[in-house]
């Protein structure tokens, strides 16, 4: 383990410090009379195993919390590098004015289990079915069961494993945009014994 040192800290007021968070792009409409629309999301996270779920924080006057307080659906695209400048661009503009598919180049295409359209540049592909939503203050959290997954045939390895370092994400901390680095260790290695060296 590491040895002890001295750390200098200041105290600082609370706020939205926790980084680096995934930035993704989440879709939804295609039913219901709404047009299909994306919107970027910074706040979203794991939060159940089984059944599995994650949450999204929206602000509740962006225009795709009420598509999603409406239809209670909406897809969590996983994005890589490539898509970065439509990942910034969807969190800026609005979908009540901007077609942003079609503004981004970004293709739609059909979701196994849901209404709204999954984007097929992105890597991964969440389908989301709203379970529950907290209104918290600024932000409006949705919590999902998530009830389809898609995955780019790209990142599966001829084990059928998701490799998911090939796919060039982004991670998002304090109003920018990162690139995920290399792999230090797989879970539990700090307590996986090391493989004994034959004697020569």
């Amino acid at each position: 383990m590491a040895k002890r040192e001295r750390i200098a800290k200041q105290s600082w007021k609370p706020g939205n410090v926790l980084s680096p968070v995934p930035a993704v792009l989440v879709s939804c409409g295609g039913a219901g009379g709404w047009k299909p629309n994306l919107i970027t999301i910074a706040w979203t996270g794991n939060v159940c195993s089984d059944p599995p779920m994650l949450s999204i924080s929206v602000r509740p006057e962006r225009y795709s919390h009420e598509i999603i307080k409406t239809t209670g659906e909406f897809v969590v695209n996983v994005p890589s590098l490539r898509q970065a400048k439509a990942v910034d661009w969807c969190g800026v503009v609005t979908g009540r004015s901007e077609d942003k598919f079609a503004a981004t180049g970004l293709t739609p295409s059909p979701s196994l289990k849901v209404a709204c359209p999954i984007v097929a540049e992105c890597p991964l592909n969440i389908e989301c079915r709203v379970r529950e939503s907290l209104s918290l203050g600024s932000h409006t959290l949705f919590l999902a069961e998530v009830i389809a997954v898609q995955v780019s045939s790209a990142l599966i390895d001829a084990k059928g494993k998701l490799r998911l370092e090939k796919g060039g994400l982004l991670a998002f901390a304090h109003g920018q945009y990162y690139a995920l680095g290399r792999c230090v260790g797989r879970f539990g290695f700090s307590v996986r014994k090391r493989k004994s060296q034959p004697r020569r």
